[in-house]
């Protein structure tokens, strides 16, 4: 009886598990679930061996690896669950089975779970058989279950990486508007310098767009949150970041620029760093370090004066109010990640991505 239970419980745990991971298009805000232990367990291990690594490239590539495995070990995690679930139903029906390669076999649970698993993955060998009708009536259930765990795997994996493709297309048109990383120092300051600031609403527009559509896709498929982009001085942690510091500068005022769209753009996508925040358990980090020190405020504001922008907060203190509304959050993530935020003053000038190959050095 105690098996029947056991088997009962983790079939409809796994079953439950996999309507709200990948069905149910809405953030699950129950505390205990499997699916979430599963990603803490293995991701906290996998990101502290990769933080030992001194290669920046290295360590990059082997964070980037486990979005994809932890998809795949997840999905095995779910199938052996399952196989295991009908294997303990069986045994507590008492083993109706027949092995037909060894007459007399005398029932036991590596038969079952020999029985189950040729049933789940629908392999059909025919060598053990069920004998009672509640033995077949087990068997026909987990081979439709099979073939509905699979048609589900199908569709899912699609899903996954067109959300991925969404995301990276809006990252990888930052490069040459922002730099590589990407700031909104140089955001502002490229638009100033070709005299297309009328634009910054247009782009912040598509942004706000993009900031929703981060927040649905990354809701409702959290493992979105650990593939990495293409290149390692990119994120989607860190264009998310750039967009709101721009549009926290803009907000701050220069030049009497409208600051509507760039309130809207920042009310998307400060939401949506909150939201993620709660779904990975990272409270905000109230004492994080300064991305922008008090020294560096005054080489921000001489390097937009230089763009021809006149920014209107010299002291910076409508700005740190701004800052202080997000930049909590995007550091905990940034912690628990290991993604880079992006600074609000770079040093020394980089070449964007689109500047560099394999074969040459020089700029274009």
């Amino acid at each position: 009886m105690l098996s029947i239970l056991l088997g009962v419980v983790l079939i409809i745990t796994v079953l439950w598990e996999a309507f709200e991971t990948i069905i149910l298009p809405r953030r699950v805000r129950r505390r205990f679930r499997v699916t979430r232990l599963f990603y803490r367990g293995t991701w906290i291990p996998w990101s502290r061996a990769a933080g030992r690594i001194r290669s920046k490239q290295r360590k990059e590539t082997l964070l980037s690896f486990f979005g994809p495995l932890s998809l795949i070990f997840l999905l095995a995690l779910w199938a052996t669950c399952l196989v295991l679930g009908f294997a303990l139903l069986h045994y507590g029906i008492g083993s109706h089975v027949r092995a037909a390669a060894i007459e007399g076999l005398p029932p036991s649970f590596i038969t079952d779970l020999y029985l189950s698993g040729t049933n789940f993955f629908t392999l059909g060998l025919g060598d053990v058989v069920p004998l009672t009708w509640p033995a077949r009536a087990l068997t026909v259930l987990e081979a439709g279950m099979g073939f509905a765990f699979l048609a589900i795997v199908i569709g899912y994996l699609p899903v996954i990486y067109q959300a991925f493709s969404r995301r990276e297309v809006f990252i990888s048109l930052l490069d040459a508007r922002a730099g590589s990383p990407p700031t909104a120092l140089e955001l502002l300051k490229r638009h100033a310098e070709a005299h297309s600031l009328d634009a910054l609403d247009a782009l912040l527009r598509e942004w706000e767009y993009w900031s929703a559509e981060l927040l649905e896709s990354h809701l409702s498929y959290p493992v979105l949150a650990y593939f990495r982009s293409q290149h390692d001085n990119q994120s989607w942690l860190a264009a998310l970041t750039t967009i709101l510091d721009a549009s926290a500068l803009i907000m701050a005022g220069f030049n009497g620029r409208s600051t509507t769209q760039a309130r809207l753009t920042f009310a998307m996508a400060r939401h949506t760093v909150v939201d993620l925040s709660q779904v990975f358990q990272t409270p905000p980090q109230h004492h994080p370090r300064k991305r922008l020190d008090p020294e560096d405020l005054p080489r921000l504001h001489a390097a937009l004066r230089a763009a021809g922008i006149e920014p209107q907060d010299p002291d910076g203190q409508r700005l740190a109010r701004f800052r202080q509304m997000y930049e909590p959050y995007v550091e905990a993530l940034a912690h628990y990640l290991h993604m880079q935020l992006p600074p609000w003053v770079i040093a020394t000038s980089q070449r964007d991505n689109w500047q560099t190959t394999a074969w040459e050095t020089d700029r274009p």
